[in-house]
Parts: structure tokens; C-alpha cells; sequence
């Protein structure tokens, strides 16, 4: 399965939207588009059908850094927050 990579410029920000599968060979990508989105951006997961952990992880440390994460499935949105719960090893 792919990832889509779409960049959507607004009047107040850019939304990044993602489609497919997000998968951390899709993390550098994803960060080029972020960086290129400028200071604010927000990830739109509302066509994200599957997820690993990193990619998790990846969409946790996004919001950290205060990119919005936006239109997720219910599925994404409970492991995000259960993995932030979760002690790193």
C-alpha cells in the first residue's frame, strides 16, 4: 500500500493530507511537506486506512511540536493517546 501526500494552502494554513497507508519509510516526506507548509500546518488523516506504531509515535510528536492532527480515524486518535501513556523502552 502507498501513501498520497497532498499540500492544501489556505488563507491561515496549510493542511497536509494524507491517504493510504502511513508508514515510517513515509516519515521523511511527510516532514518536507510539513517544513514547506510553514508555521501553521495541520495533518489531515481523514484517508489514512492504516497506521504502524512509528508512525504513531510520528503523528504524537507532530502534536507536540503543535501541528494539528486533524479528521483521524477513532482507531488512530485511541492509540495515539495510549501510546503517549505508554513508557518508551
Amino acid at each position: 500500500m502507498t501513501l498520497k501526500i497532498e499540500r492544501i494552502s489556505g488563507k491561515r494554513r496549510t493542511r497536509i493530507r494524507l491517504s493510504g497507508a502511513f508508514r515510517s519509510e513515509h516519515f521523511d516526506q511527510a516532514k518536507a511537506e510539513i517544513e514547506r507548509g510553514g508555521p501553521q500546518v495541520a495533518l489531515d488523516l481523514e484517508e489514512v486506512d492504516l497506521v504502524d506504531v512509528e508512525g504513531i509515535r510520528f503523528l504524537n510528536a507532530c502534536e507536540a511540536e503543535g501541528i494539528s492532527v486533524l479528521r483521524c480515524s477513532p482507531y488512530i486518535r485511541e492509540w495515539m493517546v495510549r501510546e503517549r501513556g505508554w513508557p518508551k523502552a
